[in-house]
């Protein structure tokens, strides 16, 4: 496993979501209230777009798009099919560093 840092520790809290990159990447971390750190694809399963303005209530993660929720703590989603479930990525804390491992991380484009 290769686990590249994500953010500080102090950028998340409890209850909260963050939403960063690790190069092309997206990464999703949800905290739930009373709950583990979690990290996933920062896309809907669903319909493949971006869940940087999803809402998050320390529990259900909605999407902005269609409104499908995902439980934070198991990914699945929580009002339409089990079959869509967000896609987690391993984690783990370093210090004062939130590392995920999403693969092979390829740098992100640079703005021409």
């Amino acid at each position: 496993m290769a686990f590249t840092s994500i953010c500080p520790t102090s950028a998340i809290s409890e209850g909260g979501m963050g939403f960063f990159r690790a190069g092309k990447k997206t990464v999703l971390l949800l905290w739930p209230a009373d709950g583990e750190l979690k990290a996933y694809r920062g896309r809907c399963p669903h319909a493949d777009v971006p869940l940087d303005e999803a809402r998050f209530d320390g529990q259900t993660l909605t999407c902005p798009h269609h409104n499908w929720g995902f439980d934070s703590a198991s990914g699945k989603c929580v009002t339409h099919s089990v079959r869509n479930v967000l896609h987690p990525y391993p984690l783990q804390m370093e210090g004062d560093e939130i590392l995920v491992d999403v693969g092979p991380v390829k740098p992100a484009r640079q703005a021409s």
